[in-house]
């Protein structure tokens, strides 16, 4: 397997209100003039909102604009809207404003371009630029101000938000009282984290990120070499993946996966997570399943090697066969469909060496156990919990998730796993950095989906340390399987996305979401 070198972009970085304003203040302090700044970064927006919507002639354009330089981003936008032939509007609902922004206002008025103090009169644009308030915003919206924006968002028109859309929190993406409900945002310089949180995707809209060249050496400064926080590219993603093969691979080099789940009860978990585990490339695949369950797996996975375990009266594995010496396997997905009967199985487990993908009833079970199980382990663990396994995993983090960034970083540290949070927008953490992958789909929100990133996310982990133990140029370190859990969390949702503009967001079911792995994938190569 040949790693390739990620992708430098400035896509992949993303960062706090804080980290924003000390990138800014080092531009600033270097000599480089605010107006200057604003009148490129309005240049650029201009030319995006020009690429969307000036396909007709006379347009009619509301820009609202706020006391701040976010609001005179806006005047800029308007002013150059204007000289463009749209029919500009401007509401300002704010009679004091900084000094920059009231120049801008000044000229704008100037020009003819009319200022209104009622949003009643933006219900007859076609389009409204949103540069209320950039990032920072701390205060709920309140009064008139939450009142105009709650009446906008009734209209269902086509917005625009500059950086974000005003009301949301820059870093948790709340709506501090209410908020812009956006059609596209424009993000300026470098991806606001709040702009990848799930409560933030309402307000939203489709997400850009406009560069308007901020030195990457002041970037470094202030977030170091790595960034703390990072979106998952596409690029970095399909990076990491075991591809392209050696010309000389065999399936004893593509390594070897034990998958152990389902139960009488949920069959269908174990043949799911067969698929994502297949879909993988794993050179090998065992799947551990009640005795009762072998004929079925062996229909469904004809090219896995099916173990039937001794099950319990009610149909869930009792223990793990002698002949099944855990250390032979490279890595061990468990958990879907087990049932709690299966304790002594998954106890088992975390006492190998190997590394693990715990899911499902394997998490339910750590959470009856305590976490501080974890902590011992020397090889690597990856939980992989909706929010409410992982409410019941860690119950005094629960009133963290709202920050999803925040609340999988503090169970990483707690636990030295590497803990994925399954939602919208899926967060990653191995306690030093955040990844979010930035798209998805409600088509996912089917069960059995996640076993199908179970097994996905475990033939994943047994490539690379399968060609570590046949000694190959390319060696193992534990750095790389983050970058597989990312790896694997695109892909499951890259082939959702697939799957729902051809089937529909209501026709991926999990079986069809695991036959659309691959084409996604084929797709990005």
């Amino acid at each position: 397997m040949a790693v390739k070198n990620p992708v430098r972009s400035l896509q992949h970085i993303v960062v706090t209100a804080d980290q924003m304003q000390q990138i800014e203040e080092r531009v600033f302090a270097a000599g480089m003039p605010v107006p200057a700044l604003m009148e490129k970064v309005a240049g650029r927006i201009t030319q995006r909102i020009e690429a969307l919507f000036l396909g007709r002639s006379g347009l009619r354009v509301g820009v609202l604009v706020g006391p701040g330089h976010n609001g005179g981003d806006a005047l800029v936008v308007a002013r150059e809207l204007h000289f463009k032939g749209c029919q500009v509007v401007i509401y300002q609902p704010f009679t004091k404003l900084k000094e920059l922004t009231g120049h801008h206002a000044q000229y704008c008025s100037s020009l003819g371009i009319p200022t209104i103090e009622q949003v009643e009169a933006l219900q007859e644009c076609d389009l409204l630029v949103d540069g209320l308030f950039g990032f920072g915003l701390e205060r709920s919206l309140s009064g008139d101000i939450a009142n105009a924006v709650d009446q906008i968002n009734q209209w269902h028109k086509p917005v625009v938000s500059i950086d974000l859309p005003s009301g949301l929190h820059t870093d948790t993406g709340q709506a501090l009282g209410t908020a812009i409900q956006a059609t596209h945002t424009l993000c300026l310089g470098l991806w606001k984290q709040g702009l990848l949180q799930d409560q933030a995707l309402a307000y939203v809209g489709q997400a850009d990120l406009v560069d308007f060249d901020l030195p990457l050496a002041d970037i470094h400064a202030v977030l170091g070499d790595h960034p703390p926080v990072q979106r998952i590219t596409s690029e970095r993603a399909i990076a990491y993946l075991p591809l392209p093969r050696s010309l000389t691979a065999h399936k004893y080099t593509a390594g070897h996966l034990l998958l152990i789940c389902g139960s009488r009860r949920y069959a269908g978990a174990a043949i799911l997570s067969g698929l994502g585990a297949r879909a993988s490339g794993v050179g090998m695949l065992s799947i551990a399943v009640p005795a009762s369950l072998q004929p079925v797996l062996m229909a469904q996975l004809p090219e896995a090697l099916v173990v039937g375990c001794p099950e319990t009266p009610s149909g869930a594995i009792l223990y793990l066969p002698d002949e099944m010496q855990l250390d032979k396997y490279s890595a061990i997905a468990c958990g879907p469909g087990l049932t709690m009967e299966a304790k002594s199985v998954v106890r088992s487990v975390l006492g190998s060496s190997l590394p693990v993908v715990l899911d499902a009833d394997g998490l339910n079970m750590v959470a009856d156990w305590g976490t501080s199980m974890l902590e011992t382990r020397t090889a690597p663990t990856i939980l992989t919990p909706h929010p409410g396994e992982f409410k019941r995993l860690f119950p005094h983090l629960a009133e963290n998730l709202p920050c999803r960034v925040t609340a999988v970083r503090e169970a990483a540290a707690q636990t030295g796993a590497i803990v994925l949070l399954k939602g919208a927008r899926v967060t990653i953490s191995d306690s030093h950095t955040v990844w979010i992958n930035p798209a998805s789909t409600p088509a996912l929100a089917r069960g059995g989906s996640g076993d199908v990133l179970t097994g996905l996310i475990g033939g994943l982990l047994a490539q690379p340390l399968a060609q570590q133990q046949t000694q190959s140029p390319i060696p193992h370190s534990s750095s790389l399987i983050p970058n597989l859990v990312q790896s694997a969390a695109w892909w499951h949702s890259q082939a959702g996305i697939l799957a729902a503009q051809e089937r529909t967001e209501l026709g991926v079911d999990a079986h069809t979401l695991a036959q659309y792995l691959i084409p996604a994938l084929k797709a990005h190569l």
